[in-house]
């Protein structure tokens, strides 16, 4: 009889234990720590290599669609030619 109610009481304690861990770590007041700077600071570095990377890629992808459309208009152009 003593080996269940030591389960639940161990049970309890944890589930209590765990509650107060997650209260800690989500206090939205908490100052930010070096690491939460420097991670801070990392993410917006990434983001920008981010928003560069996209910017270039959108800035091809419109030159071979200009590409494509003065092909196309041209080959309308001689096929009007030839009519």
């Amino acid at each position: 009889m003593n080996k269940p109610i030591n389960w639940i009481a161990g049970a309890l304690l944890a589930g209590c234990m765990s509650s107060m861990a997650f209260a800690q770590n989500n206090d939205s007041t908490a100052t930010p720590t070096h690491a939460d700077k420097k991670a801070a600071k990392e993410q917006a570095k990434a983001d920008k290599k981010s928003d560069v990377a996209q910017a270039k890629a959108d800035k091809s992808k419109t030159e071979a669609q200009s590409d494509a459309d003065k092909a196309s208009a041209d080959a309308k152009e001689k096929d009007a030619k030839k009519e």
